[in-house]
């Protein structure tokens, strides 16, 4: 399965891009990193078997193994592609959140979208270390 970041904003060269940069090298699993401009731009098509993941305020706080196993549950389901939205300063509207099939968020703090984005690149690494059974997750 496909994991897939599209972001609002570029991240250029900076300290989150090179956060960024180490955890998705260390993936296992096929990854794509889209940005797309603070307005507009063009989101990719959409294909079936997409799972829609928005990082929202208002997602659920879902904990490291929790999110491994969604993961695991699309991969095993055969969705294609897991779809991760990061927006933009504003966030999303009610319309965007309701295309969503799954809003998470770390946290009850508000984060800038460059360390959204670092964040998430290691949930990602860890959640497939987890399903690896890598021995790099410690629960507890």
């Amino acid at each position: 399965m496909l994991l897939h970041i599209v972001a609002r904003g570029r991240i250029g060269r900076s300290p989150e891009a090179e956060l960024v940069d180490r955890y998705v090298k260390r993936l296992s699993w096929p990854f794509k990193l889209t940005e797309l401009p603070d307005t507009g731009g063009r989101m990719p098509v959409r294909d079936p078997g997409t799972v829609l993941i928005m990082l929202d305020e208002k997602g659920e706080q879902l904990g490291s193994m929790e999110f491994a196993r969604r993961l695991e549950r699309w991969r095993d389901d055969g969705r294609r592609e897991a779809r991760f939205l990061i927006g933009a300063a504003d966030g999303f509207d009610d319309a965007m959140r309701a295309e969503a099939d799954l809003l998470i968020a770390f946290g009850r703090a508000t984060w800038p979208h460059l360390m959204a984005r670092a964040m998430l690149a290691e949930q990602l690494w860890r959640a497939t270390s987890i399903l690896a059974n890598h021995p790099y997750h410690r629960e507890g």
